[in-house]
C-alpha cells in the first residue's frame, strides 16, 4: 500500500469539506504558524478560495501575527491584505464577544498547539467552543498535529487554581490534537455546539516530524523548534522561578536550565542516575537574553528526548526541581526574588507539587498522587482520539 503523504486539517477543509463554507461568513482564529505543505497561511488560503467569504480573524495570545511577548496583552488591529478587522482574544477580550461574532455563520480554528494545558491556545479553544455555543455559530477545527500525541502525565486541574494557564480539567499533558480536544471538551463539559474536525490526511500519531509536514513556524517566540515542543512542559515552571534560567531569546528556549553558578555536571549526573524514561540531560554553556541572569554566562543542563512516546515531561519537571533543591538548597528555588509561588501553582493546575517539593518529598511520591487522575483521564480521551 502506498503511503499517504501529509496534509494538516485546513486542506481537508479547503478541499473534499469546502462546502463547509459554501454561502457562509468565516470568522478566523489562527496565527502564522498554521500554514499548509506550501508554506501558505490558513488566512490567506481563506482569502483566496473562490467563494469563501472571510469576515473576522481572531488572534490568540502573542497575536494573530505571532509577534508579541508572552504574557503582553494585544490590541485589535486590520488585516494588512484585505479590509478586514483582526480581533484580539488576549487582552481586554479572551473570549469572543457576541458583537465580533454577530456577523458571522462558522468560527474556523486552526493553531499549532503542543498538547500542554498551560499553553494558552487550549484556553482560546475552550472559550471559542463557549462563545459559539451562546450565540449559535458553528466551529470547525482544521486539525493540526502536537509534539507529544501519546502522552498523558500530571495533575489534573484542581479547580481552585482555574486560570487561563489552566483552564481545562485535564492533565498537564494530555495528549490530544486540537481536534480531538474539542471533541473531548464538547463531551465532558456537555456544550452544545455544532462542531466539526477536519481531520489530517497522512498524520498517524507521529512523534517526529516528517520531510512532507508544513514549514515550521514557531507558535509561540519560546516555541523555536519541534524539540521545544517536547521539553515545554518539562521547563516552563521555571517562568514561576526566576532563580533558574531555562533559555528564553535563545536558540534553546525550555531545552535547557541553570545559572551562573550552577554545577552542571553534578546534576547532569544526579538526573541521569535517575534514569528518567525517555530523556538524557548533557551539560551546556550559553549566554542568558533574558531573565534575572540576562547577559550572564550560564552553566546549564540540556535535555534531549530521545524517545518521544516514552518521556514524561511533567515527571521529569518534578524531578528536576527536587535535584536542583538537593545540590543548591530550597532558598534558590523558592525564596528567590520575584518568585510567584501562586503562578507556579497555576501552571501546575494544584498546590500539591509544590507544598509537596518544598516539604521534601521524593518525586516517585509525589507522582503517585496524580497517577490515578491521569488513568481516569486517559479512558475519557480514548473515545474522542480521532487517529
Amino acid at each position: 500500500m502506498t503511503k499517504r503523504s501529509f496534509s494538516p486539517g485546513i486542506t481537508a477543509l479547503l478541499g473534499v469539506q469546502r462546502h463547509l463554507l459554501d454561502k457562509r461568513k468565516v470568522g478566523l482564529v489562527s496565527h502564522p504558524a498554521a500554514v499548509d505543505s506550501t508554506g501558505a497561511s490558513s488566512a490567506e488560503l481563506l482569502s483566496r478560495t473562490h467563494g469563501v467569504r472571510l469576515a473576522a480573524l481572531f488572534g490568540p495570545e502573542h497575536g494573530f501575527f505571532g509577534t508579541a511577548p508572552a504574557g503582553a496583552p494585544v490590541v485589535e488591529t486590520t488585516y494588512p491584505w484585505r479590509p478586514i478587522q483582526v480581533y484580539s482574544l488576549y487582552g481586554t477580550h479572551s473570549k469572543p464577544s457576541p458583537a465580533m461574532l454577530k456577523e458571522l455563520d462558522v468560527i474556523v480554528f486552526d493553531l499549532q498547539d503542543l498538547g500542554v494545558r498551560s499553553y494558552t491556545y487550549v484556553s482560546t479553544l475552550r472559550l471559542v467552543l463557549e462563545a459559539a455555543c451562546e450565540t449559535g455559530k458553528a466551529v470547525i477545527v482544521a486539525d493540526r498535529p502536537v509534539p507529544l500525541p501519546d502522552v498523558v502525565d500530571g495533575p489534573i486541574l484542581d479547580p481552585r487554581f482555574e486560570s487561563f494557564v489552566g483552564s481545562i480539567p485535564a492533565p498537564l499533558v494530555y495528549g490530544m490534537t486540537p481536534g480531538e480536544t474539542a471533541l473531548w471538551l464538547k463531551k465532558t463539559l456537555g456544550m452544545d455546539v455544532d462542531l466539526t474536525v477536519c481531520k489530517m490526511r497522512g498524520y498517524a500519531r507521529n512523534t517526529a516530524r516528517g520531510e512532507d509536514w508544513p514549514p515550521w513556524i514557531p507558535p509561540s517566540p519560546g516555541i523555536v523548534s519541534w524539540e521545544s515542543g517536547y521539553c515545554y512542559a518539562a521547563t516552563v515552571c521555571f517562568e514561576a522561578l526566576p532563580g533558574i534560567d531555562y533559555g528564553r531569546g535563545t536558540g534553546l528556549p525550555f531545552q535547557v536550565f541553570g545559572a551562573p553558578w550552577l554545577k552542571s555536571l553534578e546534576v547532569c549526573d544526579e538526573l541521569q542516575e535517575l534514569r528518567l524514561p525517555g530523556v538524557v540531560f548533557h551539560p551546556h554553556h550559553y549566554v542568558a537574553r533574558s531573565g534575572a541572569f540576562s547577559g550572564q554566562a550560564i552553566n546549564a543542563v540540556r535535555l534531549t528526548v530521545t524517545a518521544p512516546r516514552m518521556f514524561r515531561p511533567v515527571t521529569t519537571a518534578v524531578s528536576i526541581i527536587s535535584c536542583l533543591q538537593k545540590t543548591c538548597g530550597q532558598k534558590v528555588i523558592w525564596c528567590t526574588a520575584g518568585t510567584r509561588h501562586e503562578f507556579f501553582d497555576k501552571l501546575l493546575g494544584t498546590d500539591t507539587v509544590r507544598n509537596a517539593l518544598m516539604d521534601g518529598e521524593e518525586p516517585d511520591a509525589i507522582v503517585k498522587q496524580w497517577k490515578q487522575e491521569s488513568a481516569r483521564f486517559a479512558k475519557s480521551r480514548e473515545a474522542c482520539l480521532l487517529y
